[in-house]
């Protein structure tokens, strides 16, 4: 009896460390496949649908917006980044190449468009004439359509800013992953 469960125990520790090493092995190539993955060169697909679900929405309640920015090249946000430092303007952005949503199809921006085509970022603006804000009735819509909203942020307000991050930190989309990695 005893040499059975000892069989037993050995056997089972036997099944059990072959299922760790193959995960263990199955761990390590997926996270070398993440090391070798290239940057997203556009929009996520579901934040373009969403994109256009926000423009649609808005101009049905009477509200024309534009989408100023989206997807952003590593060198596109450096460019912002410097602004305001190393070269002329008003500092835009804290996130350098790497560091914001948009560098990964993520995030858009957008703003108010008059009747006239001109483009404005008033945050008071009631053109609907509805007694509310253009701007925040924007931002709720976005927040429906599953968004975070810069203007919700604690520190760094940023009121044209609307991302989704799938759950994933700005760390783990610089290691590789990507929203696929986690709808699965």
């Amino acid at each position: 009896m005893k040499h059975t469960k000892t069989a037993f125990s050995i056997f089972f520790l036997l099944i059990l460390g072959s299922f760790l090493f193959i995960w263990l092995e199955n761990e390590l190539a997926f996270r070398e496949q993440l090391k070798e993955r290239s940057l997203p060169s556009g929009l996520h697909p579901i934040v373009e649908e969403k994109r256009d679900l926000l423009v649609n929405q808005a101009a049905e309640i009477g509200i024309d917006i534009l989408i100023t920015d989206g997807y952003r090249s590593p060198e596109e946000q450096d460019g912002l980044h410097s602004q305001g430092r190393n070269t002329p303007g008003s500092v835009v952005t804290h996130a350098q190449a790497g560091e914001s949503y948009h560098n990964y199809g993520l995030a858009i921006d957008y703003a108010l468009r008059l009747d006239d085509g001109s483009v404005v970022w008033d945050t008071t603006r009631d053109g609907n004439g509805n007694g509310e804000s253009d701007w925040f009735e924007v931002a709720a819509i976005g927040k429906e359509l599953g968004f975070d909203w810069g203007g919700d942020w604690q520190r760094f307000k940023d009121y044209p800013h609307l991302e989704m991050t799938f759950g994933l930190s700005i760390r783990e989309l610089q290691q590789g992953w990507r929203p696929e990695d986690k709808m699965e």
